[in-house]
């Protein structure tokens, strides 16, 4: 009887082990084959969109705008909207409400967004970018940009303030400073936008007037936002998470990064330069915007102004007598001038401050390049300050200024021409300097009035908005040194700007000899707005930087906390067309402390790898000596812990984990229903069965030997 009991109870419990392997066993195998056909069966539900870019969140001190989606992302089903007639379907006949509408570019218009911010039956919006560009023109930014954050005010030209003179950007319709709750995304490839109107076209198209049928094609967007109000608000979360979290999750980042400039005459960074030294400052942007994240061509805002101005840096720096002239000349690049003067507003501080080698008395004059590739008759705008020019010893030195720009003019395609002395200043980093004191200058614009550039600040601003052409069937490497009307024109601006800043510094040489080279505007064109990755590119950078160059359309937008690519490769060509190639070793040449070098504190060396030889597949690596510095463009309002200041760019950026877009087909919400309670059934009946072979373990899974066994 023990024995008998005894064989049950080890038949029970090793037919409990077994019920308990072989659920492990499936258990396993469930779980291993999710994993390996997880992904696998993803790819066949979900077609992810890889060409996209998003309108993400900014912050200043007052406001939040741009978009954002919920946290799970938001999904609905697709709508093409190719004309305003079809708005109607999606906000109020259309029966399978949320919908994802995916919009023809040339509708991207403030009223329309205004129309679908306005409805709970959006959930989303696709823009497809409309080629060609809209004829209309189409400008996101502010119709005043900058407005508040330059010289005029209540207390300095007060009829100026708020653009009450002229309206910069007229054509501005202030859509990339409106806040969103839905996501909305730029569909940046011909053919996924293609992808997406055709399984319109297969599931959603209404046939005849009849509802379609599921399943229906869908889209799915993820662009949760972790900032909210405005900057004093994140800011003030990230401090605390900062010092109070062991893991500290900060909801957004201060826009910042690094101006470029540099020196026809090397001058001691550690130190002051003496106090009676004189220096012509030249400026111009690095930077643009678009309502899209990281969408910023800036063909005519910033690229164009920025060439010349490396043109003209090159021109002069290989005039023989510069180095003897009475006064120096500083070549400086601002980064963020599109939020609020980041870049330029820092170096002031700086100089107030003594934290820069140049101090605000030193500045002789200024000359900042503004847009100027869509000039009118070959006719150059001179704009002046009309307020600071009431100051008996400023109105002569800007006459000397002007003078000096129409005179090296003589002989050149470009006409000079200076602009009433009643209009202001336009938008331009000049302003942060007169903010502080009164500076004799000067602001070189195609623009008289309002700015002739009709895609301010989109993305539409590109080469195309320059009238860059070139012939087809050229090679990349015949592009690249293809010479377009463009950059005859921008090189002429430059040897006329190269000239006056000769004159300006006390040269007294014949200034015909000074001469921009088209064939170097040519290439910078080329790299900085249709491919940085060329063999130019190249040559001029440092063999760990080749990350920095890639075939896909430059972007010129401001990052947060690193350093971005156009900073760093203005920071190259400028070090390349100004420097001088010296005989160092990569040793020698990365800790030139080493040397014996009497100028080592005047300079800058750079080691780069150089062009191919013609003979081999290796490069021929070089040295370079420049004076190319870079400094913070960060704003001061974040040193001083001053987020809520009306003083400083207080712009930020919001953080985000996902940012990512897909299709699919989504099926109707009984099928759902159904899925769901067949999957609840069938649940149900696993467990039952589970608890069955549980139970009858000791029968299902004993040994007919062991019962033979045990009754011997």
């Amino acid at each position: 009887m023990a024995a008998g009991a005894g064989w049950r109870m080890e038949a029970g419990e090793r037919g409990r082990r077994g019920a308990e392997t072989l659920f492990r066993g499936l258990l396993f195998c469930v779980l291993g084959c999710g994993f390996c056909w997880g992904n696998s069966v993803e790819r066949k539900i979900y077609i992810p969109l890889n060409k996209t870019a998003p309108c993400v969140r900014l912050l200043n001190a007052t406001h939040q705008i741009g978009c954002q989606s919920s946290m799970n992302g938001d999904t609905g089903v697709i709508h093409v909207v190719e004309k305003a007639q079809d708005l109607k379907w999606v906000l109020t006949d259309g029966p399978h409400p949320p919908y994802m509408v995916l919009l023809d570019g040339e509708l991207f218009t403030r009223e329309l967004m205004l129309q679908l911010k306005g409805s709970s039956r959006i959930s989303g919006l696709a823009v497809a970018i409309s080629k060609p560009n809209p004829a209309q023109g189409f400008s996101p930014g502010l119709k005043c940009p900058n407005d508040g954050f330059g010289v005029y005010s209540n207390d300095y030209g007060p009829q100026y303030a708020h653009c009450n003179w002229t309206a910069w950007n007229p054509l501005g319709n202030g859509l990339a400073y409106e806040d969103f709750n839905f996501p909305i995304f730029l569909l940046e490839d011909a053919n996924e936008t293609q992808v997406i109107k055709q399984c319109y076209q297969d599931h959603n198209l209404p046939q005849n007037g009849s509802v379609p049928e599921y399943p229906l094609c869908a889209m799915q967007l993820f662009a949760h936002m972790h900032a909210v109000t405005n900057t004093v608000t994140c800011m003030r979360r990230s401090s605390l998470q900062t010092a109070f979290s062991l893991n500290p999750e900060e909801v957004c980042d201060a826009l910042s990064d690094y101006n470029v400039w540099s020196t026809l005459k090397p001058i001691n960074t550690s130190s002051k330069i003496n106090p009676l030294d004189e220096v012509i400052i030249v400026a111009t942007r690095i930077d643009s915007h678009s309502f899209f994240w990281n969408v910023a061509p800036g063909a005519e805002s910033a690229v164009a102004s920025f060439v010349t101005h490396l043109a003209a840096a090159e021109a002069l720096h290989k005039v023989p007598d510069v180095q003897m002239l009475p006064r120096n000349i500083m070549f400086t690049f601002f980064q963020g001038e599109t939020f609020d003067y980041i870049g330029s507003s820092r170096m002031v501080y700086d100089m107030k401050m003594d934290k820069f080698p140049i101090r605000l008395d030193n500045i002789h004059s200024f000359l900042e390049l503004s847009q100027v590739a869509l000039r009118n008759s070959s006719v150059l705008w001179v704009h002046t300050d009309p307020v600071s020019r009431r100051n008996d010893s400023i109105q002569p030195q800007v006459e000397t200024l002007v003078e000096a720009l129409i005179n090296s003019s003589v002989g050149a395609n470009v006409t000079l021409q200076e602009v009433g002395q009643s209009q202001p200043l336009p938008p331009s980093s000049f302003q942060r300097f007169l903010r502080a004191k009164s500076i004799p200058g000067v602001v070189l614009a195609d623009h008289r009035t309002s700015f002739q550039n009709r895609y301010y600040q989109s993305m539409y601003d590109t080469a195309e908005n320059i009238l860059m052409k070139y012939p087809e069937g050229l090679s990349p490497e015949e592009t690249l040194d293809y010479v377009t009307d463009t950059a005859k024109s921008l090189a002429e601006v430059a040897t006329v700007v190269a000239r006056a800043l000769y004159q300006l510094a006390g040269g007294t040489g014949n200034t015909s000899a000074i001469q921009a080279d088209p064939r170097t505007v040519s290439r910078m064109l080329y790299g900085f707005l249709i491919k940085t990755n060329n063999s130019w590119f190249q040559s001029i950078i440092k063999q760990d930087l080749k990350g920095l160059l890639g075939d896909e359309l430059p972007q010129h937008y401001i990052a947060v906390t690193t350093l971005v690519n156009t900073t760093q490769l203005v920071q190259y060509v400028l070090a390349n067309l100004t420097g001088t190639v010296v005989n160092f070793t990569k040793e020698e040449c990365l800790n030139p402390e080493k040397t014996p070098n009497p100028e080592k504190e005047m300079y800058v060396y750079t080691w780069v790898q150089g062009s191919r030889d013609p003979n081999s597949t290796l490069r021929v690596p070089f040295c370079v000596q420049s004076t190319v510095h870079l400094t913070k463009a960060a704003s001061p309002a974040f040193e001083l812990k001053q987020w809520g200041s009306t003083e400083y760019s207080t712009w930020t950026e919001s953080r985000w984990k996902d940012i990512r877009a897909r299709i699919f087909l989504i099926a109707s919400k009984e099928l759902e229903i159904i899925t769901l309670v067949v999957g609840i059934a069938i649940l149900i009946l696993s467990l039952l069965a589970t608890y069955f072979i549980n139970a009858k373990a000791h029968v299902l899974f004993s040994s007919p030997g062991d019962g033979g066994a045990v009754a011997y």
